[in-house]
């Protein structure tokens, strides 16, 4: 069906159906007169097939016809997925109880009697275009709604998944220090680590998913200040030393010092997801390198690594929530959890755009890219994130 415009009455492509051509040259010229594309036809069977071939808006049907009668045509209207929804208003000379009701049990919406008074089809034809053009918006909000239920259903399932691991990790560790059989100043401690490991995971999950809410509803507040992005992605690139180091992976920063007028601790935690991104999805003993720079106004990082590598059909999908991304080793596929989609919305709330450039089995560069800002600017009051489409 075609989108209706703000006044769901205006240019409404309306298929009028009648075997006598004055009743068709009448209801054309009235109708046209009021602003609606007319679509007369003198049968049945040509009804059906110019309604199959572009459905309109709505339909007047007349009923006493040769070779197929309105009631029929009415029938396979009602039958066809792509019209069923597409109301039908009788227009007939037959006045009998029984002939209406006959139309109604077909699935028509109204019925004028003839001689028609064209102030009567002019009343009920507006009626059901307004009445349809509501459906029709009743619809689309529910399918949102559903929409909005399967995200939540999601989410609900991600984190039950994502927050197993790290508690599991937790509660074992703990059973382990409590036992007897540990050399409590050995074995408890690496296990107590790995504990406290696993509890900051289940942390930063909690405050990834509380901040995007916060984002998506414009209710984050960004508390700007001249920093230096370099500074930044060195702390970054030392959280990360732990978890690289475990897997014998260097983790280098290169570029200039670049000014930026920003929320330091948002930025750092965008280059910790990346790097930390990076470094799981790298074999033992590569190499995880941030490179910096700036030019025409605007600052860019650069997280490389020489990992798996990403189809490129999953570059958009990748910092949506709740997606999964094939990853090009063993065809397995691996939630990118909330890190990435914190990420888009951080960068996006400063204004700023985020990406990634990778192909299978060549390794992938995440980036972002903020406006620069000299370092004498004055930092500025809390303010709400705001977030922008984004086109790199």
């Amino acid at each position: 069906m075609r989108e209706m415009t703000m006044n769901p009455t205006a240019r409404a492509d309306i298929l009028i159906v009648d075997d006598t051509p004055a009743n068709l040259d009448v209801l054309t010229e009235m109708l046209t007169q009021q602003g609606y594309e007319a679509r007369p036809v003198p049968s049945g069977s040509l009804a059906l097939q110019s309604a199959r071939v572009q459905p309109p808006d709505l339909i007047l049907l007349d009923i006493n016809m040769p070779e197929m009668n309105g009631y029929e045509v009415c029938k396979h209207l009602k039958a066809d997925d792509n019209l069923r929804d597409v109301p039908v208003i009788f227009i007939s000379a037959l006045n009998d109880t029984a002939d209406k009701v006959k139309a109604f049990d077909v699935g028509a919406v109204d019925y004028v009697a003839k001689p028609f008074q064209f102030e009567e089809v002019k009343a009920r034809v507006q009626t059901h275009l307004r009445i349809h053009h509501l459906q029709k918006e009743l619809s689309q909000q529910y399918a949102a709604i559903k929409k909005l239920e399967e995200l939540k259903d999601n989410l609900t399932h991600m984190i039950v998944h994502d927050m197993a691991s790290p508690i599991q990790t937790i509660s074992m560790a703990l059973d382990l220090v409590l036992s007897e059989g540990l050399d409590q100043n050995a074995e408890s401690v690496d296990v107590l680590s790995r504990a406290l490991d696993a509890s900051r995971n289940l942390t930063e999950m909690v405050n990834s998913l509380l901040d995007i809410s916060r984002m998506e509803s414009g209710q984050m507040p960004l508390r700007r200040a001249n920093v230096e992005l370099r500074h930044l992605a060195e702390e970054a690139a030392e959280a990360m030393q732990l978890l690289a180091g475990a897997k014998n992976i260097r983790v280098a920063v290169q570029g200039p010092e670049v000014p930026l007028n920003a929320d330091a601790d948002l930025i750092r935690r965008v280059l910790i997801n990346l790097i930390g991104n990076a470094v799981k999805f790298t074999s033992a003993g590569g190499a995880v390198t941030i490179s910096l720079s700036a030019s025409d106004g605007q600052t860019r990082a650069e997280v490389h690594d020489n990992g798996y590598g990403i189809p490129e059909q999953y570059h958009k999908r990748i910092f949506e929530k709740f997606s999964q991304v094939e990853s090009s080793r063993e065809g397995r596929e691996h939630s990118t959890g909330l890190g990435l989609t914190f990420c888009k919305l951080a960068i996006a709330a400063h204004g700023g755009c985020i990406g990634v450039q990778s192909r299978p089995g060549q390794g992938s560069t995440f980036w972002f890219s903020l406006p620069m800002t000299p370092t004498n600017a004055p930092a500025s009051e809390p303010e709400t994130a705001r977030l922008q489409e984004c086109h790199s």
